[in-house]
């Protein structure tokens, strides 16, 4: 049996070779795959435990990354059944390369908040207070969507921060925030809400300049496309909608 959450570094590597090899399952078990983007990790590991108890023979096997490099992979020739991009850029990538099954579909928006330490100890209020030097912030590298979206606050608000990295996914500027590598990370609302009491966080104005927009779609060589089929739909129900609602997601 996969592992059910594939490290981003190994996954394409690991969904080449996937079907080489012998193993013990039977005839009716089946595997599903999905990238997704980082910051998708909770509600799809809760759909992936939805989707899996109503057809036992199902393994659903998740990979989540950074959207940029989901694409690559895909684009690459990773045997992939359903992808789910934070922004449409990327989900362009997949399309433009005629690899998606019809129309993506957007399920949800999300938009930057400003993760602090509990109590935020170093007062920060708006998105003009990140340029103080004595601020560590980190945001996500530019490729990926998290950081297209800090760029276009950036460039709404005229305020440019000086981050002192840029991380690969979303969820890893998280990270340096709750380990306390950094004082503030720009990271979505439904990643605060995640991280439950580990994080504040301080919503900004200047953040409606960057609503991200997720689309999904099956892919068009998907090795199992009835159940990416059924996968996409279950994202798309209302089933699936009162999951992201609960998550801090918005509605299209």
């Amino acid at each position: 049996m996969w592992m059910r959450v594939l490290a981003a570094g190994a996954v394409a590597t690991t969904l080449l070779l996937a079907g080489c090899g012998g193993g013990t399952a039977s005839p009716e078990d089946r595997t599903l795959t999905v990238s997704a983007a980082a910051s998708l990790t909770d509600v799809f590991t809760e759909l992936e435990a939805r989707f899996e108890a109503a057809d036992p023979g199902v393994d659903v096997v998740l990979n989540f990354a950074g959207s940029s490099d989901l694409s690559s992979q895909i684009v690459n020739g990773a045997p992939v059944d359903v992808f789910a991009s934070a922004d449409d850029s990327r989900m362009t990538v997949v399309t433009d390369a005629g690899l998606a099954e019809g129309e993506p579909q957007v399920f949800v928006t999300n938009r930057l908040q400003i993760a602090v330490a509990p109590g935020n100890p170093e007062g920060i209020d708006t998105f003009a207070d990140l340029t103080d030097p004595e601020i560590t912030l980190v945001v996500c590298a530019p490729q990926v969507p998290c950081g297209a979206a800090t760029e276009s606050v950036e460039a709404a608000s005229g305020v440019t921060p000086a981050p002192v990295s840029e991380e690969p996914d979303v969820r890893s500027v998280l990270s340096k925030v709750t380990s306390g590598e950094a004082d503030a990370g720009l990271v979505y609302v439904t990643d605060v809400i995640s991280a439950g009491d580990q994080v504040d966080g301080v919503d900004f104005p200047e953040s409606d300049a960057a609503l991200n927009e997720y689309p999904i779609a099956a892919l068009a060589n998907a090795p199992q496309p009835e159940l990416a089929a059924a996968f996409v739909e279950l994202v798309l129900s209302p089933e699936g909608a009162a999951v992201f609602e609960t998550a801090g997601f918005g509605t299209p």
